[in-house]
């Protein structure tokens, strides 16, 4: 087991691979999303090399079977009214993006991302 990976398990994360999504369908981890979350703040990071690269090609670390952008959007979308504190999107490279196509991918997921966290900050004042 790596370095990364023990300390993902040390720190008592539940890393979930691409395997169980596509097994178990989005919903289904989206609820076990929410009860280990709970009420807890969530900051939520989203790796755009987590996709296929047929989503999204331009970033360094590629993984070929990742999740499809209907996957990735169900899960964002299905993470609404979690206690959000904040969200990012990492590993879009430019210089590897072909013809945009990931760029696009990141700014319809930052979207998503904004949208849940507005319904957040509005739920939380009013």
């Amino acid at each position: 087991m790596s370095e990364g990976w023990d300390y993902s398990e040390n720190a008592g994360m539940r890393v979930m691979f691409v395997e169980e999504v596509q097994k178990h369908g989005v919903d289904e981890i989206i609820k076990e999303v929410r009860c280990i979350v709970g009420d807890a703040p969530v900051y939520l990071s989203f790796d755009i090399d987590s996709l296929d690269p047929a989503f999204a090609p331009g970033t360094g670390t590629p993984e070929i079977a990742g999740l499809t952008t209907s996957e990735a959007i169900g899960l964002i979308r299905g993470f609404r009214n979690l206690n959000f504190v904040g969200a990012d999107i990492v590993e879009v490279s430019p210089p590897f993006d072909t013809g945009g196509l990931t760029s696009m991918t990141g700014a319809t997921v930052i979207y998503e991302l904004l949208c849940v966290l507005a319904e957040a900050i509005n739920t939380s004042i009013g």
